[in-house]
C-alpha cells in the first residue's frame, strides 16, 4: 500500500497457540512461496486446506509435514465448530486455499469471522493474489477498483450484475473459467461495446503468462482462434464518467420502440439511443431481438 514500516523478523515467535493464520500460497510460480509462510506451515498443529490432495503435493515439494484437514465450500459449517474447538484447546491453525490468499473467491471469510467473534487472534501471512497481480500489470487505472470474482451463473442474477459492471466507472476485476470465457466476453461486448479497455490474464507468474487486450473486441478475436486454457483474470476498464445514464431494460425497450415507430430502422434507433444513454449499440439492438 506504499505505507512506511519497520521491518522485523517474527520467525522465532510464530506460531502462537490459539491463533488462526491465513497463509498465502503460490498462484503458479513456486518461487513466490515466502520463507515466512513455509516456516509457519512446517510448525502449526493443523492446516485447513481447500483440497488436501492439491495442497499435499505443494507441501511435499517443500518437505512440509503437517496434519491436513479439508475446508471447502461444501463443509464450511460442519468444520468451523471443530476448528474453533482446536483453537480453544491451544492448537495452532493455518488456513490455505488451492492458490493465492484464502477468502478471496475461496473459502475462509466465514472461519475468520467466527474466530474473531469468539476472541481468537487472526494473522495473515501475505502472499500472491491473482486479482492484484493482474491489476497492477494491466496498465489500467488501479487507484480505485472493484473486485467481483466469479460471476453468478443464474441468468437473472448474472444479468443484473453485468449491467452494474458495465456502468461502473472504476476498473473491475473478474475471475472466469476457460470454458465460460468467450461467453463472458460476448456479454461484456454487448453491454460495454467492443472498444472498452480490457486485459485478460492467464498463467500468471508462470513461464507462459499471457495478457490479452487491449479491448474486448481484440480479446474476443484472439480467443475465438486460440482455445482458452487455464483460469482467467479479467481486468475491465471503467465506463467513461458521466456517459452512462442508468435506465432499466424495460425503459430502453420503450425508447427503442418509440424511435422505430417514428420510421427509423432498429439499427439506427440503437445507434441514436446509444449516443444519448452511453449503452452500446449492440446491447440496445439485442434487446429488440
Amino acid at each position: 500500500m506504499g505505507l512506511k514500516t519497520d521491518y522485523i523478523s517474527e520467525k522465532q515467535l510464530e506460531p502462537n497457540p490459539g491463533v488462526l493464520y491465513i497463509v498465502g500460497t503460490p498462484i503458479g510460480n513456486l518461487e513466490d512461496f515466502s520463507p515466512r509462510a513455509k516456516n509457519l506451515l512446517s510448525k502449526v498443529s493443523i492446516i485447513a486446506c481447500e483440497d488436501t490432495r492439491h495442497s499435499g503435493q505443494l507441501f511435499k515439494k517443500f518437505e512440509i509435514k503437517a496434519t491436513l484437514i479439508s475446508f471447502h465450500k461444501h463443509n464450511i459449517h460442519a468444520r468451523i465448530p471443530k476448528l474453533l474447538k482446536k483453537l480453544a484447546e491451544g492448537e495452532t491453525l493455518a488456513l490455505v486455499s488451492d492458490a493465492g490468499l484464502p477468502s478471496v473467491s475461496d473459502p475462509g471469510e466465514e472461519l475468520v469471522a467466527a474466530s474473531r467473534k469468539v476472541g481468537h487472534k487472526v494473522v495473515c501471512i501475505p502472499g500472491p493474489c491473482a486479482a492484484m497481480t493482474a491489476l497492477v500489470s494491466s496498465g489500467l487505472p488501479s487507484q480505485r477498483f472493484c473486485f467481483e470474482g466469479f460471476l453468478p451463473s443464474k441468468p437473472k442474477h448474472r444479468k443484473v450484475l453485468l449491467n452494474s459492471i458495465s456502468n461502473e466507472t472504476r476498473t473491475t476485476i473478474i475471475y472466469e473459467a476457460p470454458h465460460k470465457l468467450l461467453k463472458l466476453l460476448k456479454e461484456l461486448s454487448l453491454l460495454c461495446g467492443e472498444d472498452r479497455s480490457i486485459q485478460v490474464a492467464r498463467e500468471l507468474t508462470k513461464k507462459y503468462e499471457e495478457q490479452i487486450g487491449p479491448t474486448i473486441g481484440e480479446a474476443m478475436k484472439y480467443f475465438s482462434k486460440n482455445k482458452p486454457k487455464g483460469e482467467f483474470t479479467l481486468v475491465l476498464g471503467g465506463a467513461p464518467k458521466g456517459k452512462i445514464t442508468h435506465i432499466s431494460d424495460e425503459q430502453l425497450i420503450d425508447e427503442m420502440q418509440k424511435l422505430i415507430s417514428s420510421g427509423v430502422s432498429t439499427n439506427h434507433a440503437a445507434k441514436k439511443l446509444g449516443s444519448k444513454t452511453g449503452y452500446s449499440r449492440n446491447y440496445l439492438y439485442s434487446l429488440m431481438h
